[in-house]
């Protein structure tokens, strides 16, 4: 990682978590989640930025992105710590692994890791942050989320196979689609980053 952060970084990390923000608002729901699972792409600037300027730049702007969300959250601030720890448990690894190698097959290969490594996390962030805090603090029953899972699919009943059957799925997916969709943009967005024509 660089130790100084330049001021055209900078920008690029403001104006990024400027629109991770607005991505974050444009969730929304597919026909093969339950309801309390809703896609959104505000982790594609941040994994664009770890590209072109290192990981630490797509850190900060999920850290960013969510001090933003705060303020608008009715998560009390959980909702926004674990979308930190896995907007960082995915930009960070793939943003390191692309400096190193910056191919095409580098790319790829940093977007793989980086969507195992938020995949991986979310197992834990969901069973030891995000279930207890909706289950405990809002009060909502785990037998609802299992029964809102179970409509999708029969077998799970449990919470443990919430997370490993419906959440960790849909986070692989979700990964996929913003990597794909980096791999699409970064090429085209890279000499705007960097200031070239």
């Amino acid at each position: 990682m660089k130790k100084k952060v330049s001021t055209r970084e900078l920008v690029s990390i403001a104006v990024g978590a400027a629109i991770s923000f607005v991505l974050m608002l444009l969730e929304f729901h597919l026909p093969f989640a339950p309801d309390f699972i809703k896609l959104d792409f505000s982790d594609l600037p941040a994994l664009i930025l770890a590209f072109g300027f290192g990981p630490l730049a797509g850190v900060l702007t999920e850290l960013v992105k969510n001090l933003l969300h705060l303020l608008i959250s009715s998560t009390a601030g959980i909702g926004e710590v674990s979308n930190f720890i896995l907007g960082c448990a995915f930009v960070a690894p793939a943003g390191l692994i692309y400096h190193k190698n910056k191919t095409r097959r580098g790319a790829l290969i940093a977007m793989l890791c980086g969507t195992l490594c938020f995949s991986l996390t979310g197992i834990f962030t969901n069973y030891l942050i995000m279930f207890p805090f909706y289950t405990k603090v809002f009060g909502i029953p785990m037998d609802a989320i299992i029964a809102m899972c179970q409509k999708i699919i029969p077998i799970i009943d449990s919470q443990f196979k919430v997370i490993l059957l419906s959440v960790t799925p849909f986070n692989l997916l979700k990964g996929l689609m913003v990597s794909l969709l980096t791999f699409l943009l970064y090429k085209r967005l890279s000499p705007l980053l960097h200031g070239r024509r």
